[in-house]
């Protein structure tokens, strides 16, 4: 028996552990003790113990909490290399961070992850910064609260706003320039085609223009001291369609078509009303949401509305 025992400690030890090594290879997101016990069904679980005691003291695997339980997880050479000579709790606090990536993760969820005590996490997340493992972002969603990442991400635009904020504030009067650029781009266009004297078809087909096109116009202009995708100029069109200025339609492409996205692509172009609005329609009234509730003596009376004053001030 004792023989036995010494070769299931050696040799049987290393393979048991190889063999967790490559099952957590194969399930990079983790491997509970369970997928273990499915995969190795005749191992004994003193053994099963030692092996993942020993690859955990190695610090070959990373143990982590989930809604499941735990989880054990193939450690990354150059994260084990940043957090080493840190405790346990710090490690831990650090892979919660990094599982959450460049949208972060509050202060609240890591200790609702890591069940730690609040000044502990306060600590240890100085602790981290000090050595710049990771950095604060202030979130848009929450100006107030701050989110944490690891110290070299880039934050998600969710986070930041993307190029429509600045330091957490909205830039209405960018998104502005931006809007009536787009629309001068598109009504040259649209005028550039009606005055060619071509078929109404040519004229309608030739006063279209693609997202990249207007992208690339906005670029040229360089009234953007941030870097602008393709997907903020879509943004800024999609404004333009919602406001009755343009219409899209999809067509298309082949593959490798500058602007194209999976053999396909958006044209714009500016559209004039066949109907121009009203008088009515355009004072307050028109479009006001509380109309039928509007009366004399009210809460809501025409005598103290704010919308009218400033309309006829304006």
């Amino acid at each position: 028996m004792a023989d036995i025992k010494v070769k299931l400690e050696g040799a049987d030890l290393a393979e048991i552990e190889n063999r967790i090594i490559e099952l957590c290879q194969q399930l990079p997101h983790g491997i509970t003790d369970q997928v273990i016990q499915n995969e190795l069904p005749h191992l004994e679980p003193q053994h099963r113990a030692m092996a993942i005691n020993r690859l955990l003291s190695m610090g070959q695997l990373d143990l982590l909490r989930s809604s499941t339980g735990l989880l054990y997880r193939i450690k990354d050479a150059q994260s084990a290399g940043k957090i080493k000579g840190s405790d346990n709790q710090e490690k831990l606090v650090y892979q919660i961070i990094e599982d959450a990536g460049n949208k972060g993760i509050w202060s609240r969820d890591i200790r609702y992850k890591s069940n730690l005590p609040l000044t502990e996490i306060n600590k240890i997340l100085k602790n981290l910064e000090s050595k710049k493992l990771i950095k604060a972002v202030k979130s848009v969603a929450a100006s107030k609260k701050k989110v944490y990442m690891l110290y070299n991400l880039q934050p998600d635009r969710s986070v930041t706003g993307g190029a429509w904020y600045s330091d957490q504030d909205f830039e209405s009067e960018f998104v502005e320039v931006l809007n009536q650029q787009c629309f001068k781009f598109l009504q040259t266009k649209a005028d550039a085609a009606r005055d060619s004297k071509q078929s109404p078809m040519v004229q309608r087909n030739s006063s279209f223009a693609s997202s990249h096109e207007v992208w690339k116009f906005i670029c040229e202009l360089g009234i953007s001291k941030v870097e602008l995708s393709m997907d903020d100029i879509e943004t800024i069109l999609n404004t333009l369609i919602y406001d009755g200025k343009v219409e899209m339609t999809i067509i298309a492409a082949k593959e490798g078509t500058v602007g194209s996205v999976d053999g396909q692509m958006k044209l714009y172009r500016a559209v004039s009303p066949i109907i121009h609005p009203t008088g009515i329609m355009r004072t307050p009234c028109g479009l006001c949401p509380v109309f039928d509730d509007c009366h004399e003596g009210g809460e809501i009376s025409p005598s103290n509305c704010v919308y009218m004053t400033e309309w006829l001030e304006f």
